[in-house]
């Protein structure tokens, strides 16, 4: 029951993140390589803490559009409206909320500011969230017993993996911090 308090606690954590969070994909693939505990609690709690975070965080923008200018908040309540307006515009949201690559916390957080009906779109959310999950945990599993799930596990936990994830976020500060306008000059 512990573990699975702390895979809550994690995934809510992470996405209560407005950007920059891992996704949550990679905690239920780990967790699911390092743990013997069934996939379909796994997926639950993961799903539903993902569902959660985001509505809160749909919530905390909701509570932030009220410092937007009168503009800015009449913009996204005609965006609001024109989407709540047309039936099969809702649906095509919900899908995105569903199926979509962009990243969940913008949509939420977008949502969050038009001030959208929060629970449809946190139900799609959820409902996709556990059939993805679902597909993660099993594959992290199956891979588990291979000499490639050892592989992958080995070289991501051994020193020399850990190096080499800290050479590379050293890397991308030094990346970020080159003055790339004048070095394309020259």
């Amino acid at each position: 029951m512990g573990d699975y308090l702390i895979l809550l606690a994690i995934v809510l954590g992470v996405n209560l993140l407005p950007a920059f969070g891992p996704p949550t994909w990679s905690i239920v693939v780990l967790f699911g390589l390092q743990t013997d505990h069934p996939i379909a609690p796994v997926v639950l709690v993961a799903a539903l803490a993902a569902a959660l975070g985001r509505y809160l965080l749909a919530l905390a923008f909701r509570l932030l559009g009220d410092r937007l200018s009168t503009k800015t908040r009449d913009n996204l309540a005609a965006a609001r409206e024109a989407l709540e307006r047309r039936r099969h515009a809702m649906l095509l949201a919900i899908g995105l909320f569903v199926l979509s690559p962009v990243p969940s916390a913008q949509l939420f957080e977008a949502a969050g500011l038009a001030r959208v009906r929060l629970l449809p779109f946190t139900a799609a959310f959820f409902a996709g969230r556990t059939v993805s999950y679902a597909i993660y945990a099993y594959s992290a599993r199956e891979i588990r017993g291979t000499s490639v799930g050892d592989s992958l596990f080995e070289h991501l936990a051994s020193p020399w993996g850990i190096a080499v994830q800290i050479a590379m976020l050293a890397l991308l500060v030094l990346f970020a911090r080159l003055d790339w306008r004048k070095i394309l000059k020259s």
